[in-house]
């Protein structure tokens, strides 16, 4: 038997539809994420090695600001979508792995024409969102860590380096049911600390040749 945990959904299904019905209505900016891409978007931010302004990411999301029914919309919209952040951040902090809204698979296709494409996309916007945060401490080890959801997103193609990478069929695939993993990794490069080494116990003197003894 696998020793792997299952993912944890970051919101259940009631709040994603509502999230979903929200982001698709016509009260929303037409360039604003839709449900696949906030998901994304804010599973980076719980990732971030720096905190966002709320005002920031928000205005980010949404490409603007959204024509909310009332106060009690807002609060609670707004309230969803900190909520999924904070979750992402609870599950990765446990070591847990988040459940991601989509079946693990290409099926073939595009990464760019899947919701997989559409997931990373959202999460390379959470990225560009403080791009120096992620790069400025180690710019190699956060290109390779983020490479994968680089070449799914499909932001990338038209960089040779990247059109060899992603037309690698069997490897996309591979990434893709890895994906829960990555992400994890990505938490525990920029938020956990490594461990301090162990100070080296003082050696003890032989008995009989300290100070003061004859």
């Amino acid at each position: 038997m696998s020793d792997t945990p299952p993912p944890v959904p970051l919101l259940d299904d009631d709040e994603l539809d509502r999230l979903d019905d929200f982001l698709a209505s016509a009260r929303v900016p037409e360039d604003a994420l839709d449900l696949i891409g906030t998901h994304g978007f804010l599973v980076a931010l719980a990732v971030s090695p720096r905190e966002a302004l709320p005002a920031a990411w928000v205005a980010e999301l949404f490409q603007g600001e959204p024509a909310f029914a009332d106060d009690g919309e807002r609060e609670a919209i707004l309230g969803l979508l900190e909520r999924l952040r904070h979750n992402a951040i609870a599950t990765l902090e446990q070591g847990g792995l988040p459940e991601l809204p989509f079946e693990l698979t290409l099926d073939g296709l595009p990464a760019e024409e899947t919701p997989i494409g559409d997931w990373c996309a959202g999460f390379m916007e959470g990225v560009f969102l403080d791009e120096p945060a992620w790069f400025e401490e180690d710019e190699e080890a956060a290109a390779t860590l983020l490479l994968p959801f680089m070449a799914l997103s499909g932001l990338f193609d038209e960089e040779p380096d990247m059109a060899e990478f992603v037309a690698d069929a069997a490897r996309l695939e591979a990434l893709v049911r890895q994906l829960p993993e990555l992400v994890l990794d990505l938490y525990l490069h920029y938020r956990v600390p490594p461990e301090s080494p162990k100070p080296t116990p003082r050696r003890k003197k032989p008995a009989g040749h300290g100070k003061g003894k004859r």
